[in-house]
């Protein structure tokens, strides 16, 4: 007992000494009325164009990132493809088309568009008047072939099972999954309506009505799901505005298709076809294409709004990109290393990246390779990469932090939070105007009480007094 008693105390003063020699004096005693174990974080601040840290505590210890590892994802995408880069979803047809009827298939070729929605639809319809078609004999193919992916239309990480964040992949991605609702009082009934008419899905409306103020129970209905059904229930106040509920709840191919027939019909071209899920035939006749937003639009989305869908979507996009389609969990995880690998950003054994989105308890990395990505991003790409990013109480996930501070504007950042984690990862700026590169990684049962704490006083030195 007295000889593991001594082992233990010389861990104990080993570890305070290590840690008195990583982190400055100034900063470790910020650091000391925080009730988290040194253990279970990592520290990282280096200013850029410098080769020397100024904290570098536990930063080779593998922690697991939560959203932090879009900046993988991002960036990765970023090095292959370019700002620039666009989703192509082509359209083509089989058979021909005489006096602006087509006798044949309208083929939709999807490449993994994570921003394709609703108000694209008018331009599709425009190009296919454009193309001399006003009627349609025959069905809609969708070709979904660019991924493989499973069928789930959840990932089910947490008990929010129909949550836009949980949203499943697909190549043919529209409006990210999500069946959109809006509840709208009118008269002595609440009346529920479909975003599109997707009849994937059916909503039984057993609202009720009640005087009173817009508070409490009265101010939301309650929501279940049962299958593809959607039942709204409880009470809601008449003095209550309008209100929107999302749920992910079907195939977004599914959606497309009613969404675009309808269309289709509003804008008078005839269709009264089916929905077919096949591959694109060879004989198949180009018509047009439809390009999404740019990956620098979709990466911003990624990283400040901190998108798990869109997340998924580059990262399927990049396997299949890279070691040819169909894209998969394992070809787009294998893509990511290899990018970032040619540069020596991450360090040998300690990166997995499991979705690509943060929602996962395996997926690890360490400080100092998203420090080595920070780093490289800010000297090759500068400013512009860094907007990508949520900026300090302005947008994202930092638009309500460090609102009432000197921060404010000042720190170009990725969050990370998933249950005992909490992380962040990014750039501050000093008093002097020098930018650093600051990573604090938090995995500890206490981190949703302390995490953002430590992360803060971490920031706040830095902006503060370098």
């Amino acid at each position: 007992m007295v000889k593991h008693l001594k082992l233990l105390i010389l861990i104990v003063l080993c570890s305070v000494q290590l840690f008195a020699l990583s982190v400055p004096n100034d900063l470790a005693q910020r650091l000391s009325t925080i009730p988290l174990d040194k253990s279970a974080y990592s520290i990282h601040v280096q200013a850029l164009n410098s080769p020397v840290p100024l904290v570098s505590w536990k930063t080779h210890t593998k922690r697991v990132p939560a959203s932090v590892i879009k900046l993988l994802t991002s960036y990765s995408a970023l090095l292959a493809l370019g700002y620039d880069y666009r989703w192509e979803t082509k359209f083509y047809h089989t058979g021909q088309i005489k006096n602006g009827v087509l006798h044949g298939n309208l083929i939709i070729e999807a490449s993994g568009d994570p921003s394709l929605e609703t108000e694209d639809l008018d331009g599709i319809v425009e190009q296919i008047k454009a193309a001399g078609i006003r009627r349609i004999v025959g069905d809609m193919v969708i070709d979904r072939t660019v991924f493989k992916v499973s069928s789930k239309n959840s990932s089910g990480f947490d008990q929010n099972t129909y949550s836009p964040y949980n949203a499943m992949p697909d190549a043919l991605m529209f409006n990210e999954r999500k069946s959109t609702l809006c509840v709208t009082l009118v008269g002595k009934r609440a009346e529920i309506k479909k975003d599109v008419p997707d009849r994937s899905y059916t909503v039984v409306n057993k609202l009720k009505l009640v005087n009173g103020s817009c508070r409490g129970k009265r101010a939301w209905p309650s929501v279940s799901v049962n299958q593809s059904t959607l039942i709204f229930s409880g009470q809601i106040s008449r003095n209550c505005d309008d209100r929107t509920v999302c749920k992910v709840l079907t195939k977004p191919y599914l959606s497309f298709y009613y969404a675009f027939k309808d269309k289709m019909k509003s804008s008078k071209i005839a269709f009264k076809g089916k929905m077919q899920l096949k591959t694109t035939p060879k004989q198949a006749k180009y018509l047009f294409s439809h390009h999404s937003d740019t990956l620098e639009e979709i990466i911003s989305t990624l990283a400040k709004e901190s998108n798990n869908l869109f997340a998924r979507q580059v990262m399927l996009t990049l396997g299949a990109k890279l070691y040819a389609k169909p894209g998969t969990l394992y070809k787009g995880r294998k893509a990511i290393e290899h990018i970032l690998n040619r540069y020596h950003i991450l360090e040998q054994g300690s990166t997995f990246v499991d979705n690509g989105s943060g929602l996962s308890r395996v997926s690890t990395v360490t400080a100092k390779s998203l420090a080595n990505l920070l780093d490289h991003g800010a000297k090759n790409y500068g400013q512009r990469w860094m907007n990508t990013l949520s900026i300090a109480g302005i947008d994202g996930t930092l638009k309500k932090r460090f609102v009432q501070s000197t921060l404010f504007g000042r720190a170009w950042m990725k969050t990370g939070t998933i249950k005992k984690v909490s992380n962040i990862a990014g750039y501050v700026e000093g008093i002097t105007g020098q930018r650093y590169v600051v990573v604090v990684l938090v995995n500890h049962k206490l981190s949703a009480k302390y995490g953002r704490k430590l992360a803060n006083t971490v920031i706040e030195w830095v902006a503060t007094t370098q």
